[in-house]
């Protein structure tokens, strides 16, 4: 059986890894990123309708800002970042599971939304009335110790990961990918051995991926 290449950051690096395990998996750890929180000024929840959150990092890292903004309810993207939302107290009515577009779909154009996001974030779609706020930021680990990756399975979890990996292997990969979503596996661009995504954008799918790549043979 391959191993599984895991780049994510922390604390997401480690609740994968369990996961991994769990399913049988043999996990190599190599961060791309640290994640660290962001100072940011708390508007006043009376001029929102909700919170908009399309990442768990959002909800762990934003900080004693998220106590002024329980009143709001949220609309999450994914259920990790559902989940990371109640134990931080706030109380989620919705959760997306197809991305931010599917999620804003249900949603009234004229909804005032607050979204707390990561510093590199790509933004929603336009067309509803969201106000951003950075509350972390994630750096870049100039120096990761890539393991070879030839005949390994990598796990993806962001587009940023991914064009962060194409740069690491400058197309001498030889690695499956197990991409989290269509756009994360583009940015990883060409040169492996095969490239699968994930059928919801979500980490529990992504290593349903990972698991049936980690369960074949190289090509």
């Amino acid at each position: 059986m391959r191993k599984l290449l895991l780049l994510r950051p922390e604390p997401g690096l480690s609740q994968s890894a369990a996961r991994a395990k769990q399913l049988g998996l043999e996990v190599i750890a190599c961060p791309l990123f640290r994640v660290d929180p962001v100072g940011w000024d708390v508007p006043d929840p009376a001029d929102y309708d909700a919170l908009l959150l399309t990442s768990a990092n959002a909800a762990r890292l934003a900080g004693e800002g998220l106590e002024s903004l329980k009143s709001l309810p949220v609309h999450a993207v994914g259920e990790a970042t559902a989940s990371a939302a109640r134990l931080a107290g706030l109380r989620v009515v919705n959760t997306g599971w197809a991305g931010a577009a599917e999620l804003l779909a249900t949603l009234p154009s004229s909804a005032r939304l607050l979204h707390l996001a990561g510093e590199h974030r790509i933004p929603p779609e336009p067309g509803h009335r969201i106000d951003r706020r950075v509350v972390y930021r994630s750096a870049t680990v100039e120096e990761p110790g890539l393991p070879p990756l030839e005949g390994l399975v990598a796990a993806v979890h962001s587009p940023r990961a991914g064009a962060r990996l194409a740069e690491l292997a400058d197309g001498k990969g030889g690695a499956a990918v197990a991409a989290i979503s269509p756009a994360a596996a583009a940015a990883c661009r060409d040169g492996w051995e095969r490239v699968e995504s994930a059928v919801r954008p979500d980490d529990e799918s992504l290593l349903a991926v990972a698991a049936m790549l980690c369960h074949t043979s190289p090509r």
